[in-house]
Order: C-alpha cells, then structure tokens, then sequence
C-alpha cells in the first residue's frame, strides 16, 4: 500500500504519505471466530519475522471506556451509537493504523468499518448516509471474509460465552427472546456481508471448518499477498 487509496477524501487536513505496510481486514458475524484467527495469525507472522499490530472495535483511547459504559446501560439511540463507533474508527485510524502502516508494519484488524456499517443498516440507517460516513476509511489491501451459517454461530456461542444484548440485536427487537432474536439479527448482517462481499471485493472463506483448516486458508491467502508484493519490489530494483 504504498499510495495510500481511500474510500472517499480520506483526512483532506493530513498528508498520508507512501504507506508500506499491509492492512489486513478479518470480516464476519459474532461467534465466527475472528478474535481466535487474528490471534494465530498475528503469532505466525511475527514467526516469519514480520512486524505486526492488530486492532479491533472499541479500542481507540479517546472512545474505549465511554462506549464500554454505553453498552452496559442498553440506552444508546442508534445514530447516536452510530456516530460513537464511527468515532472510534476514525480515531484508530489516524492514530493507530496509518502510523503503524507508515512504519512498514502488517495491521491485522478484527473487523473494520464495514461491520459497523452492517449494523447500522440492520438497524435502519440509511446504506448511502453509511458509505458517506466512511469515506474516510483506507481500502484495505485485504478483506478475508469468515463466513458460517447462524445455526453454526448460534451453536458455538451457546456453548462457549454465551448470547449476548446487542449480538442478539436485542435493541431492535425487544418483544423477542434472546435466541430468536440472536438468529434474525444475524442472518440480516450476513446477508449485508454477502452484499459487501461482492461489492468491496472480500474473500470469502468457509469458516464451519475446524479452526487449523480456517487458518490454513487464512495464511495461504495472506501469503499470496506478500509474495505478490515481493514480485512488485523486486521488479523495481
């Protein structure tokens, strides 16, 4: 990534630069597995002697503990949680993934505005009011989409941590119970992630499979990618 390419006018007040580093998106529902793949991802790359950072929702330091707070009292209206979470990436962004992107490190991000943006439509937003809130986002350099059906997700959280009030979309329906509620929320952002699959050109990858399977593919994908721009700088020199 060395010329940085952004999904609208970028930060019009700062002057990006080359960008070497590489952004690395990992993309899916609640439950899929994205926390455990970056994890494994994160320890394999540095193995292989890269530098990396990973970042996720809700760890900016300006945003972290106020939407923690928010979360817990369940009373946040939804533009008004909209415009929180865009807060946090908008800072993360400038503050943690473009200066270590700078710095030739690999940012691995467990999600990216794109989850956001689903939940926002899920929950009403307007799509086109969404994609212009993020124009300022930087395209990653790749989405890998961990895709599974809800019946799987409902599954694995059921015996693993549990439902949870806002995976379970319990905002948006509230006469419902938890699990009834956890499936119909969840099949509305896959069906947003199929969307922006094709749209934002994702990799989609079966994530029903045992967890080694997953991260096989996972590596495979990424290695392409920092062979590929090997190529690139050897053919330069």
């Amino acid at each position: 990534m060395s010329d940085p390419d952004f999904y609208g006018a970028g930060f019009p007040y700062r002057e990006i630069g080359d960008l070497p580093g590489k952004l690395i998106v990992l993309e899916g529902s609640d439950g899929v597995g994205r926390s455990t793949q970056t994890q494994l991802l994160r320890r394999w790359l540095e193995d292989e002697g890269f530098a990396v950072s990973d970042t996720g929702l809700r760890r900016s330091d300006m945003t972290q503990k106020g939407l923690e707070e928010a979360r817990k009292g369940h009373t946040l209206g939804r533009i008004t949680m909209s415009l929180f979470y865009a807060t946090d990436f908008a800072d993360r962004l400038e503050n943690q993934i473009i200066p270590a992107l700078q710095a030739g490190f690999i940012v691995l991000s467990d999600r990216y505005f794109y989850s956001i943006m689903a939940r926002d439509i899920s929950r009403g937003a307007d799509a086109d009011w969404a994609k212009k809130v993020y124009g300022f986002a930087l395209k990653p350099d790749l989405v890998l989409y961990l895709k599974a059906e809800v019946t799987d997700l409902v599954a694995r959280l059921i015996h693993g941590r549990g439902l949870n009030y806002w995976e379970a979309g319990m905002d948006i329906h509230p006469s419902k119970d938890l699990y009834d509620s956890f499936i119909d929320y969840q099949s509305s952002l896959v069906t947003l992630f199929d969307q922006f699959a094709e749209q934002y050109g994702f990799v989609t990858v079966n994530a029903a499979r045992p967890v080694l399977d997953v991260f096989s593919d996972l590596k495979m994908h990424i290695r392409n990618l920092l062979e590929d721009q090997q190529s690139i700088i050897e053919e330069d020199f």
